[in-house]
């Protein structure tokens, strides 16, 4: 599992919301400060924007995103990727990547969040560095395996929460073929909903439900972290 662990929450509060928006936000900064911020040349930026917009995040605040990353002064910010690893409660891998502007005052953060389990245990070895990519595809019953096939996708499984007049796959790609991928399943008719580059784990952690929700707790604490990007998690 990846991310996949955030789809057993099923309330989504208000205050979940700001932080999801503020962190399409950042997302938005960083793809055009690592390229042109133009949509049409950067597929890194395009995604990041038509996810933004999926959860009604203003076409102004979107503007206002892509000008810090262009802008001198006051206004520019520099954000940088910061990965942090260790073994969660139950001895469950995780990989936290955060978008921050200043380490100095994440990596406390992040290291205080594991005071009941081990952070900075290396656990990159268990994982796969891959592009995912969540599309859903309006027509129902597809077969998933043959649509990651014709897309060059390494694999697929399917989607949580896809209603059922809908096909979901989630699918697994190199970290070079990820656009390409994005590209092919567009044109077969599918919707992307995220692509990004990202971390899937070798071997699944299997709990019983009481450990399982404990890890989720956990999980969910460090994702609600502002300068939290994403986080990876070997459990089923």
């Amino acid at each position: 599992m990846g991310r996949q662990w955030l789809h057993s929450k099923k309330e989504v509060t208000a205050n979940r919301r700001a932080k999801v928006t503020s962190k399409l936000v950042r997302e938005i900064t960083v793809a055009a400060k690592m390229g042109v911020p133009e949509p049409d040349m950067n597929p890194r930026l395009a995604l990041a924007i038509e996810a933004a917009r999926k959860q009604s995040v203003s076409n102004d605040v979107i503007a206002r995103a892509i000008k810090k990353a262009t802008s001198a002064g006051d206004e520019s910010v520099n954000y940088e990727l910061v990965t942090y690893e260790g073994m969660g409660p139950h001895n469950v891998p995780v990989i936290i990547e955060c978008m921050t502007e200043n380490r100095n005052r994440t990596a406390p953060d992040i290291r205080s969040l594991f005071r009941d389990a081990q952070f900075g245990s290396k656990v990159m070895f268990l994982f796969d560095h891959v592009g995912i990519v969540e599309a859903t595809h309006d027509k129902a019953g597809l077969d998933l395996e043959g649509a990651a096939i014709e897309a060059g996708a390494q694999d697929v499984e399917p989607l949580e929460n896809t209603s059922e007049e809908q096909s979901g796959g989630r699918f697994f790609t190199d970290r070079t073929d990820m656009y390409p991928v994005v590209d092919a399943l567009k044109a077969a008719g599918w919707t992307v909903n995220t692509a990004e580059l990202g971390y899937r784990a070798k071997d699944l952690v299997t709990l019983d439900e009481e450990d399982h929700q404990k890890v989720t707790a956990f999980l969910e604490r460090l994702d609600d972290h502002d300068d939290v990007h994403r986080v990876y998690a070997a459990i089923k």
